[in-house]
């Protein structure tokens, strides 16, 4: 199967075209519409929502992956494998997170050339011919490299940022819930909240996060929006703290102290 993750949206023309190629380039492989709204431009914020859900597909799909605000420079195309998934797009450090988390990992630049390169929507003209010759099993020109030409070891392995905000209005976060304490707080958009399993934890109306199916930790509003409710978008901090705070000297307060554990319940913005 062939896997689109990329910016392009659904509005216009852009996914469209990519999926056209596909099918008259791998007629027959299944293709999947994972991600078209992946975080605009920005290829960081993208790559730990691509980890986080490129494991649920199987060995020998192949991922066309485009946010790539670089197009038509000098920025290197790629062929990535992990895990023996593959995974087409450029070199920005779209790929990192899968890199990092992957047992086996394997990189090569793309020198395979189209007759027709556009300088703006390599999406369509490169990495979507590329992947179906992947899908097909056919060769394609390629040169190997390092893993640390295409690594950013300066990117952390949690990120305390939300990189998507679902229909539903609930705000993925680019941190692992498995990675957080059970007491974590986590604060964004200037509201503190509290942990829980289920959106029945949090009465209607009320905000909680928990660990999504995907295993990222979210934040939601039981039955309402949390980008509206606490006014969440992509690309927002996060800061991820205790519900027991170590007081910061002796004396009155030593030892520890308890924020509130109220739940916030946010109201809609007056008009």
């Amino acid at each position: 199967m062939i896997v689109l993750f990329t910016d392009f949206g659904l509005s216009g023309p852009y996914t469209g075209q990519v999926k056209a190629v596909l099918a008259q380039q791998a007629p027959g492989v299944p293709v999947i519409d994972l991600f078209a709204d992946a975080p605009v431009f920005d290829p960081q914020l993208s790559a730990y929502l691509l980890a986080a859900y490129a494991p649920a597909f199987p060995a020998g799909g192949v991922f066309v992956c485009v946010v790539d605000p670089g197009v038509g420079t000098d920025r290197r195309p790629l062929v990535v494998e992990a895990d023996g998934r593959f995974f087409v797009g450029p070199d920005n450090g779209l790929f990192e997170l899968v890199r990092r988390r992957a047992a086996s990992f394997r990189a090569w630049s793309i020198d395979w050339q189209p007759e027709r390169l556009s300088a703006s929507f390599h999406g369509r003209d490169l990495f979507a011919p590329v992947a179906a010759r992947l899908a097909t099993g056919r060769e394609v020109a390629r040169t190997a490299l390092p893993d640390a030409a295409v690594a950013r070891p300066d990117w952390p392995d949690e990120l305390p940022r939300i990189v998507y905000v679902d229909v539903y209005g609930n705000a993925m976060t680019g941190l692992r819930a498995a990675t957080l304490a059970e007491d974590a707080v986590l604060t964004a958009g200037g509201w503190a909240v509290l942990r829980g399993r289920t959106f029945a934890d949090a009465a209607p109306g009320e905000a909680l996060w928990y660990g999504n199916s995907n295993g990222l930790a979210e934040i939601a509003v039981n039955r309402g929006r949390a980008d509206v409710g606490l006014g969440l978008r992509v690309g927002a901090d996060v800061t991820v703290t205790s519900r027991s705070i170590p007081s910061p000297r002796g004396g009155e307060g030593e030892g520890s102290v308890t924020p509130s554990t109220h739940r916030p319940r946010p109201h809609p913005p007056t008009p």
